[in-house]
């Protein structure tokens, strides 16, 4: 007899390297299937502010022609813009000086550097470049601004929020040859990441924001903080690692004038030469004394803009009762202090809190709530306001932005 043999049935494995990722699970595909599934969510939202910022653009157009001006140079050689543009040309200076308002140090890095690449790659000229970024950029801002919203408060909120930071009384600027969309864009996205705990990527994206403005620091101070606790709480090292890495940008930017100056306080020496000194808040509060109270015919940007930055005030407040999360209020709280604490000029703060969007939290959940035909004809009215304003800053306001 045969001897008796067993026989075993081999399955077929597939090494991991080569098995197809599951459906809407990790892998490119998955990915990608993600990425869509979040831009379809936040197309109301981009709707929303593409719509509010066409307005202004066609009110602008309208307000140009009548003047005899033309549209592209005043969007994309205005104020600023000249210094950004002059950096991608050029580069920096190598000394202090003293002459006043005139040391390009002041500037931040990341937006002319691309300007720059983009100008390398296109055959446009560094002007459109920075247009076609800042436009962009401002997508980028919108999305993120209702990522935000929608994870704090819901799609409605979230919707809502980014056409009220569109429709804001400087949303002329983001759409201009200026840094505000870039840093917003990196800001909001930067503060998602925290509020998921991703935090090595809030933590780099902190670190572009602080390449960005100067302000870059209100957000490596809340990715740092706020990363810290978590660490704390769950002894995470990518928690660890993102606070320490957010204020890289921002310090290391600060460290490269000063080695560039030869003085350990070359940029704020910079500052001091562009009249933008820290004192605390005193001249704010004269500022607004005047503009509200003693100037018998106040000018109204002035008047603008002392509004903007008492209403800002207030709605901090109501973001610190309602309980938003750490991260959004640390952020607001710290640009909040450097932007009223400045001694230097007064007239560009409203632009200098434009990202500040998690301040219109509070009033985004309110319009959400209400009906339809009230929500509405709320941000239809800051549409049209925020429209005229822009239009107004530049070809009435004698002043930047």
């Amino acid at each position: 007899m045969p001897p008796t043999a067993t026989h075993h049935r081999h399955r077929l494995t597939v090494p991991a390297s080569r098995r197809p990722p599951a459906p809407g699970g990790g892998g490119v595909p998955g990915r990608h299937a993600r990425l869509l599934t979040a831009l379809g969510r936040a197309t109301p939202a981009l709707c929303g502010y593409l719509t509010v910022r066409l307005l202004g653009l066609l009110v602008l157009a309208r307000w140009v022609h009548i003047q005899g001006h033309g549209l592209w140079p005043t969007l994309a050689a205005s104020w600023d813009s000249h210094w950004y543009l002059g950096i991608a040309d050029h580069g920096y200076q190598r000394e202090l000086g003293t002459e006043l308002d005139s040391n390009n140090l002041a500037f931040f890095p990341l937006y002319p550097l691309l300007i720059k690449a983009g100008a390398a790659v296109t055959p446009g000229s560094r002007a459109s470049v920075a247009l076609v970024l800042a436009a962009l950029a401002s997508l980028a801002a919108a999305w993120g601004i209702f990522a935000v919203g929608d994870r704090v408060s819901g799609r409605r909120t979230g919707t809502v929020l980014a056409v009220l930071w569109g429709a804001s009384p400087v949303g002329i600027v983001q759409w201009m040859g200026y840094t505000e969309s870039l840093f917003t864009a990196l800001t909001a996205w930067s503060l998602y990441a925290a509020l998921k705990g991703r935090w090595l990527w809030a933590g780099w994206l902190a670190v572009l924001a602080g390449l960005t403005r100067p302000t870059g620091i209100a957000v490596a101070a809340a990715v740092s903080l706020c990363g810290l606790l978590a660490y704390v709480r769950t002894r995470e090292r990518r928690a660890l690692a993102g606070a320490v890495i957010a204020p890289l940008g921002w310090c290391g930017f600060v460290a490269w004038v000063g080695q560039r100056v030869g003085r350990w306080d070359g940029y704020f020496a910079v500052q001091r030469l562009w009249r933008n000194p820290w004192d605390g808040g005193m001249r704010t509060l004269w500022e607004l004394r005047q503009n509200l109270a003693y100037d018998a015919s106040p000018m109204l940007w002035l008047v603008l803009v002392s509004l903007v930055l008492t209403v800002s005030v207030g709605l901090y407040v109501l973001c610190l009762a309602d309980r938003q999360p750490l991260v959004l209020v640390v952020f607001t709280g710290v640009l909040l202090l450097v932007v009223l604490g400045s001694g230097g000029v007064y007239f560009p703060r409203a632009r200098f809190l434009m990202p500040a969007f998690p301040l219109l939290l509070p009033i985004a959940a309110g319009v959400a709530r209400a009906r339809r035909p009230v929500a509405v004809m709320v941000l239809g009215g800051a549409a049209l306001m925020s429209a005229w304003l822009g239009a107004y800053q530049l070809l009435v306001w004698t002043g930047p932005p």
